[in-house]
């Protein structure tokens, strides 16, 4: 077993915040707009955190929804209707976990869909993350290099010094920011159960759109790349599992505030690129989301915010980076469903990406045993 030094703790640290990235944006534009409690959006994604953590025993994310998320931002979801997506996807889930729909699913996907699924999220992830550094790009782009440097080293991790430096950054080139007026005192979630027509909106705009990037992104292409990054370790990050804990997850954590969330590989990506190699990463996210949501309460939303964007964007560019991987093969098929679906994935979504892929390589598959039997 190996021991645990100075070495370990900075990196289990600094991949701790990886995901930052894509978990700030989204929770502080669905708690502005949807008025979420800040309490509650906090500490039940923290003890979800804390549950991944002790279940899988990896660095598995905890992620906000990405399709419910800009739902909430862009059609204005109530409180309500946040959580009545959550309770419908946290059944959705559960159902195709405990039925074994899900292990069906992984066994027709070849490995060119899944692999085309994530090159096309990480290139995604990437740009948005340019795109996010574009917008204040002297701060963006020092920290980017700054990054560059050090996304290897060990006892200075990238995440922490771009946190830190690019914060300080922010507030010298701003003079009139101002440090947030932080209260101090418990705060606990409260029931915030849905009205029956939240459940519209919840699953007509929120929930059904959502349900195929959760199983592509949050279940297929997640156990697929926790088996590359820890192989032998990974016997929990199945398709099931990943099923079962993001059902009980959003069932339980959605009338107590919480945002839809899901695991992605994106954050799993992220997580490992800064240093996180063991569930204490996860467990440490998961303590720091809880203590700012139990003592802290609404004004932990102002700590959170000073991170600039332009911080979140360069992390979020080099995870993003990560999940771009070529496919090992020669077999024609296999580099034209790949880059079909890396294609697919980018211009239109992941899970038309997926379902063309699968369509086209078991349409060409069974096209070539009709020719072969001719023959």
């Amino acid at each position: 077993m190996k021991s645990w030094n100075f070495t370990n703790l900075s990196g289990e640290l600094a991949g701790s915040l990886g995901d930052l990235g894509t978990f700030l944006p989204y929770v502080i534009g669905a708690i502005t707009i949807a008025q979420l409690d800040v309490t509650g959006v906090l500490v039940m994604c923290g003890l979800m955190y804390l549950f991944t953590a002790w279940f899988y025993r990896l660095p598995i994310p905890v992620q906000p929804m990405k399709v419910i998320g800009a739902a909430i931002i862009v059609d204005h979801f109530t409180a309500g209707e946040v959580a009545a997506a959550g309770l419908i996807i946290g059944v959705m889930m559960l159902v195709i976990g405990l039925t074994g729909a899900i292990g069906k699913l992984a066994c027709i996907t070849p490995p060119s869909v899944t692999l085309g699924i994530q090159a096309g999220l990480g290139i995604s992830l990437a740009a948005l993350g340019m795109k996010m550094v574009g917008g204040e790009w002297q701060i963006g782009l020092p920290v980017m290099l700054v990054m560059l440097l050090l996304l290897n080293n060990r006892r200075l991790p990238a995440s922490i010094v771009a946190i830190v430096g690019g914060t300080a950054l922010s507030f010298c080139l701003h003079p009139e920011l101002n440090l947030p007026a932080l209260q101090l005192g418990l705060s606990l979630p409260h029931l915030a159960w849905p009205a029956s027509v939240d459940f519209s909106r919840g699953f007509w705009q929120g929930a059904l759109p959502q349900f195929p990037l959760t199983l592509t992104n949050s279940v297929l292409v997640t156990a697929f790349l926790a088996s590359q990054l820890f192989p032998g370790q990974s016997e929990r990050v199945n398709d099931k599992n990943l099923c079962l804990t993001l059902g009980i997850g959003n069932l339980i954590g959605a009338p107590l505030g919480m945002i839809p969330i899901c695991h992605g590989s994106g954050g799993l990506a992220a997580h490992y690129r800064f240093g996180a190699r063991t569930h204490y990463a996860t467990a440490f996210m998961g303590v720091l989301l809880l203590l700012i949501g139990l003592l802290l309460g609404s004004s932990g939303l102002q700590l959170l915010q000073m991170i600039p964007s332009a911080v979140l964007g360069a992390m979020l560019f080099y995870s993003g980076l990560d999940l771009v991987k070529p496919i090992d093969t020669r077999d024609s098929l296999e580099m034209f469903v790949f880059a079909g679906v890396v294609v697919l994935s980018i211009a239109v979504n992941p899970a038309i990406g997926f379902l063309s892929g699968l369509i086209v390589y078991w349409f060409s598959k069974k096209v070539k045993n009709v020719i072969s039997l001719q023959d």
